[in-house]
């Protein structure tokens, strides 16, 4: 395992990027790990765990550091860039330096976290929060205006893969293995697909395993069993939707793309934003609408592989080296424009 970086005095310029980095599958964790990367090699960057219980998976694979006020590990100034995490009812701010700029990636729809990052800590005398959304459909629905981002993420990591031509197309979804990231009716899409001769494959979905019949046909994997993009390489068309969890942009659709796969989604999340239905993905907003969707990809591989391409060039054009360039202009630009 990669040590922990010894205490250092941080100079003011530097980006501070601040996470838990509880989980490695972790929608913000991997969202402020790109963005590391991202920003790293054109100016100082520095990450930061707000948690005791950092990944010892991410502590080996990255330089990151545990706030330690007593220990004098933490941040002297700078850009502090805050992801999936806050500053509010913590006592190392008034341990640490007072930041250039103040920058919050609002990555969720609970308006509690709009306020517990809209006001710097008490007595301190740290600049407003500037606020990052990941998608126009979170900054819809909260009313909340700010820098509109989408989540980063690696297009080469997440590429394309000539598939091996098969009877029956494989169908599947990746997620997070909590009941909140399955929608209840998915149960009955997830049978009927089955009983049509369907091969499925769900990462992050033995929470579902109670509900479903022990059916060859039907594999369901527990979370991180496969590498996300090894694991999108195993599928012909991916099928997403979510119960009580809304996504506020649904990085995981945007890489099944990338991976040149057909998108069949829920209308209702962030990456409706980038989805255009019947050109580039499918959106629906019933489950009838959704199985005569995939009747149709699974009838046509033409079809798919069209609907592929023109998924993987979206997102070629979302993360285009010009486009990221402005993106992280953003953050490295100073306090005074």
């Amino acid at each position: 395992m990669r040590a922990m970086q010894p205490a250092t005095i941080q100079t003011v310029g530097m980006i501070h990027i601040f996470n838990g980095f509880h989980n490695p599958n972790g929608g913000s964790e991997q969202e402020a790990l790109r963005l590391y990367e991202l920003l790293h090699g054109k100016g100082d960057v520095q990450l930061w765990s707000t948690s005791s219980r950092t990944s010892d998976e991410l502590s080996a694979a990255y330089p990151i550091r545990r706030l330690a006020p007593l220990k004098a590990s933490v941040p002297r100034g700078g850009t502090y860039v805050f992801v999936g995490a806050h500053w509010r009812h913590r006592v190392w701010p008034y341990f640490a330096g007072r930041p250039e700029r103040l920058v919050y990636v609002f990555n969720t729809f609970h308006p509690k976290l709009l306020a517990l990052t809209s006001a710097p800590p008490p007595l301190l005398r740290w600049p407003a929060t500037e606020f990052v959304l990941i998608s126009a459909f979170q900054s819809r629905l909260l009313g909340v205006t700010g820098e509109i981002q989408p989540s980063p993420i690696d297009i080469g990591r997440f590429a394309p893969r000539v598939r091996e031509t098969r009877a029956q197309p494989v169908i599947g979804r990746l997620s997070r293995d909590t009941a909140d990231k399955h929608h209840p009716d998915d149960i009955a899409v997830y049978r009927t697909l089955a009983e049509r001769g369907c091969e499925l494959l769900l990462q992050g979905a033995t929470t579902l395993a109670g509900a479903l019949p022990q059916d060859d046909a039907i594999r369901l994997l527990p979370e991180g069993a496969m590498a996300a993009p090894d694991f999108l390489h195993e599928l012909d068309i991916f099928y997403y939707r979510t119960g009580e969890h809304v996504e506020t942009f649904g990085r995981v659709v945007l890489e099944a793309m990338a991976c040149g796969l057909p998108v069949v989604c829920h209308r209702h999340g962030g990456y409706a934003d980038v989805v255009r239905h019947g050109e580039n993905g499918y959106l629906f907003d019933t489950s009838d609408e959704a199985l005569a969707i995939l009747a149709e990809l699974i009838a046509q591989p033409a079809l798919r592989a069209k609907i592929g391409a023109a998924a993987r060039r979206t997102v070629e054009q979302l993360y285009s080296p010009e486009a990221l360039d402005a993106r992280t202009a953003f953050y490295l630009r100073d306090a005074t424009r």
